[in-house]
C-alpha cells in the first residue's frame, strides 16, 4: 500500500466530529449542481459510502470503488443497492462514458498516479467530476501538507486528462474541484 493511502478503519471515516467538516449535504449539491438530469454516480475511493449514501439519497444510482476491500462491506451496509467494487482511481473497472457524475471525496492525494486516475474518471463519466480536497494549507486536520495537492497542480493535471473547465469552491474547511 502507498504510504499516502488511508489505512484506518470505517468507524473513524464516520466519527461525527469528522463528518461536521466535510459538509456531506452541501458537497453533494455542489457536486451535482448545474448536471443536466444526473442518474448515475461513481465514488472514487468510497470508504464507508458516507457521500455514496448522500448521493443515494438525492435518488441516483451509485458505484463505487474502493483500493482497502475491508470497506466494501461498509459500504454495502450503508448504501444496499450500490455497485460497489475492488479497484484503484488509476484502473477504474467500468464501462466508458458510464456515471454523469465521478466524484472522490478526500481521496486524490492518495492516488499513486494522479494524472492517471483524472484520466480514468474523464474516460468513465459523460458529464463532471468532483474531487473534494482538504486545501494546500497545513492545519489541524487532514493529512501533512507533503501529502496534499496545490490548486495549479490539480487544474494541471485536469486540463492534461482531457477537462476543459476546472472550478475550485472554497468551503469551511474543503476545497471542492469540479472538473468538465
Amino acid at each position: 500500500m502507498h504510504e499516502k493511502r488511508y489505512s484506518h478503519g470505517v468507524e473513524r471515516l464516520r466519527d461525527p466530529g469528522r463528518v461536521a467538516r466535510l459538509e456531506v449535504p452541501r458537497v453533494v449539491d455542489l457536486a451535482l449542481a448545474g448536471l443536466a438530469n444526473p442518474g448515475a454516480v461513481v465514488d472514487i475511493g468510497v470508504g464507508s459510502a458516507l457521500f455514496a449514501e448522500e448521493f443515494a439519497a438525492r435518488g441516483l444510482a451509485v458505484s463505487g470503488v474502493d483500493a482497502n476491500p475491508e470497506m466494501l462491506p461498509a459500504a454495502r451496509e450503508y448504501v444496499p443497492q450500490g455497485d460497489f467494487r475492488l479497484g484503484t482511481a488509476e484502473k477504474l473497472p467500468f464501462d466508458d462514458a458510464a456515471f454523469d457524475l465521478a466524484f472522490m471525496g478526500l481521496v486524490f492525494h492518495e492516488t499513486d498516479q494522479p494524472l492517471e486516475a483524472l484520466r480514468e474518471t474523464r474516460r468513465v463519466v459523460r458529464q463532471r467530476a468532483a474531487l473534494l480536497e482538504w486545501p494546500y494549507l497545513e492545519n489541524p486536520f487532514g493529512p501533512p501538507l507533503a501529502h496534499r495537492i496545490s490548486p495549479e497542480q490539480i487544474r494541471a493535471w485536469a486540463l492534461q486528462a482531457g477537462y476543459k473547465q476546472v472550478e475550485s469552491l472554497q468551503l469551511q474547511n474543503l476545497v471542492l474541484y469540479r472538473l468538465s
